[in-house]
């Protein structure tokens, strides 16, 4: 099925106007990441070339995710929310981020393709292709706190970028990506790239699978066998050794959108 902005929205279950107002940007956005799973298993084979298809065909993985019910990873994710919005008539484009590493560094700057939004002359980042745990909404470029669903976001200045951080009830401040603050062109993933190349044979290595869905209060988070569950801002991490609870959770997180629970 081509994509459609009716069918689209229904699937995100909006049925009234769509202005392209904070409000609705807002609703949008929640709503997407609990509809809508990511499930890096979809780079399984692509080996170094984790990018090629940057620059999506928006009719294709429209019917493949909107339609068809799979999830989807960063580009496509968020490649499909920006088409969205630009037919609502936002103000839309493209960012790009490295993601903190386990020993607290950054991967490359190409890492991660996410958007950002101008809304009256303010800056939003819009991200509902990536993971988590993180923002649930829009975020204001801003050092000032912004509070979500329990848990905390702010973005502050460090070393040249802007980095996300995020903190719940009972934790401490955490970087979740940095970026520039400049719009990118999808070309620029195109481009032959060690650092890239280099990164995702890391990441072919490790063959651990990550997917992720938002909740209406929160998000659930499956790396391998680990499972991370935020609701409310309160954190809570199973390492799930049974496999038949693993497969019980991987299905409930891959389930089609069309039984998705709607976040509100």
């Amino acid at each position: 099925m081509p994509f459609k902005v009716d069918t689209y929205l229904k699937a995100l279950d909006s049925h009234g106007p769509a202005e392209p107002t904070l409000e609705t940007l807002r609703v949008l956005h929640h709503r997407h990441l609990a509809a809508f799973p990511y499930d890096s298993a979809l780079n399984a084979g692509r080996g170094t070339a984790l990018w090629a298809g940057v620059d999506i065909d928006r009719d294709s993985v429209f019917d493949e995710i909107v339609s068809g019910g799979r999830g989807g990873v960063c580009y496509e994710l968020n490649g499909l929310f920006r088409a969205l919005l630009r037919e609502l008539g936002f103000e839309t484009g493209v960012f790009a981020a490295g993601i903190r590493q386990m020993d607290d560094s950054f991967g490359p700057d190409l890492e991660h393709v996410f958007n950002y939004a101008r809304l009256d002359g303010e800056l939003f980042l819009v991200d509902v292709g990536y993971v988590g745990p993180s923002y649930l909404e829009p975020l204001r470029v801003t050092e000032e706190v912004q509070t979500q669903h329990g848990s905390r976001f702010r973005v502050v200045p460090r070393d040249g970028y802007h980095v996300v951080e995020r903190s719940g009830r009972a934790g401490t401040w955490q970087a979740v990506y940095r970026f520039l603050d400049r719009p990118r062109d999808l070309a620029e993933w195109l481009i032959p790239s060690e650092e890239l190349e280099g990164f995702a044979r890391r990441l072919a290595g490790a063959a651990i699978l990550v997917r992720g869905r938002a909740t209406a209060t929160g998000q659930r988070v499956l790396i391998g066998k680990r499972l991370l569950t935020v609701d409310d801002g309160h954190e809570t991490v199973r390492v799930l050794t049974d496999p038949a609870e693993h497969e019980r959770v991987v299905a409930e997180i891959l389930r089609p959108a069309a039984t998705a629970e709607s976040a509100r």
